[in-house]
């Protein structure tokens, strides 16, 4: 089925007249929540020295990344529509008590480790415009997502979340107008694997930066937000077939601009001979070759890119604790808040003791690394019992799907982490 026949299909199911694409953008929202995650601080560090060294070759990763990122966050938004429940909840409830009590505590270190690097990129970015120390930075960050979270109803900040993608989108198709790319090989890149000889490890990281533990909780909640699957089972059918379209929409958007990280980045370090490892490094370069402006429209995305990556892994800390319990994320609720402030104030406290700052961006990559696995297979285990998801549970060709990714995924970042012991 074309977009078109797609989208005439869901209006054919409304019993009342809709006005067509307004319609749809009634639903689109969530994923773009989730697509924050994997445009943050860590992907920038893994885009930016995929680009740089081996210029448009690793494109076709992200193409492949996010096609299982749009299996593995279509499956479980799929668990919060039909159940009501977000996976740490089912979890809870439906998972034997020894593998949930795994799965939930390892998560929420996740969560720590995910806040930690998502801080850092903001403090990164605070630094490269206005000179401030970097705990200060982090402290500012911190305090920013407590105003957000603290004071803002769901809906305003979902408004203000896709405010920010918006503005980090805009900002590195300003940064693509003023490079000259080859778009005849990008095309080709993007669809035709290669591993130029030394890549495996940056592949991986791209890969790992995409798919992370925190957004598969975070989506299976905020997925919820509208409450239209409490109504009836002919909404809730309608509201799985717009879930589809937001999905695709909102990783597509998360595709372009981890793609646009790598021709930039192709284009200008990896064109010149010059390798980049870190952001900083990144943003200083920029200037000599492209401009000050273009410095700082990178920095400012950065900074755009931490904040709203800090805002949604807290969420996910928090609902992830509140699933502990049992209860669904409710910021109001002190469970919901508690599992935020473990989430920023556990990554502060991590940030102020380790110093080195690339370090500890590995050190979150590893437990993020030992953690993913765990969550795909308990989702796996989840959206594939008749006992949680009714008539709605996996069909053998979605489970024969989700057990390759699961397999790929847990092969690769396996790999990852006994990287870093070599």
């Amino acid at each position: 089925m074309n977009p078109v026949e797609f989208l005439a299909d869901l209006r054919r199911r409304d019993h009342k007249p809709v006005l067509g694409a307004l319609h749809v953008l009634r639903y689109i929202g969530p994923g773009l929540l989730v697509t924050v995650g994997f445009i943050d601080p860590g992907n920038w560090a893994s885009n930016i020295a995929a680009g740089a060294r081996y210029g448009y070759a690793l494109l076709w990763m992200v193409t492949l990344s996010t096609v299982m990122l749009i299996v593995l966050q279509h499956n479980v938004a799929h668990l919060g529509i039909v159940t009501g429940l977000c996976l740490s909840e089912a979890t809870a409830r439906y998972a034997p008590a020894w593998t949930g009590r795994l799965v939930l505590g390892s998560a929420m270190l996740a969560s720590i480790s995910t806040s930690l690097a998502e801080i850092l990129g903001g403090a990164i970015a605070l630094n490269m415009l206005f000179d401030i120390p970097m705990q200060a930075g982090a402290l500012l960050v911190a305090g920013f997502v407590g105003l957000m979270l603290f004071t803002r109803s769901y809906q305003t900040l979902e408004k203000i979340i896709i405010g920010f993608v918006s503005i980090i989108g805009l900002s590195f198709l300003y940064e693509l107008t003023l490079v000259d790319i080859n778009w005849a090989s990008a095309g080709i890149a993007w669809v035709t694997p290669r591993l130029p000889e030394g890549s495996m490890m940056i592949v991986m990281s791209v890969l790992g930066a995409v798919v992370m533990p925190h957004n598969l909780f975070l989506h299976s909640e905020i997925i919820q937000s509208r409450q239209w699957n409490l109504e009836s089972e002919t909404v809730i059918k309608k509201q799985l077939d717009y879930e589809l379209f937001d999905t695709l929409f909102s990783m597509l958007v998360g595709w372009a601009i981890n793609s646009a990280m790598i021709l930039l980045a192709a284009t200008t370090f990896f064109k010149n001979g010059t390798p980049v490892d870190e952001l900083p490094q990144a943003q200083s370069l920029l200037v000599p070759l492209l401009g000050t402006s273009a410095a700082d429209v990178f920095a400012v995305a950065l900074l755009f890119a931490g904040l709203a990556s800090t805002v949604t892994s807290a969420m996910a800390g928090g609902s992830i604790f509140a699933g502990i319990f049992n209860e669904p994320y409710d910021i109001k609720d002190s469970h919901s808040r508690l599992g935020v402030c473990i989430s920023v104030i556990g990554a502060l406290l991590l940030l102020f003791w380790v110093n080195d700052s690339f370090k500890a961006l590995i050190v979150s990559q590893m437990a993020l690394s030992i953690q993913l696995p765990l969550t795909i297979w308990m989702q796996i285990y989840l959206t594939s019992s008749p006992t949680v998801m009714g008539k709605h549970a996996n069909p053998l060709s979605t489970k024969i799907m989700l057990w390759t990714i699961g397999v790929v995924v847990s092969g690769l970042n396996v790999l990852l982490f006994v990287s870093f012991f070599q």
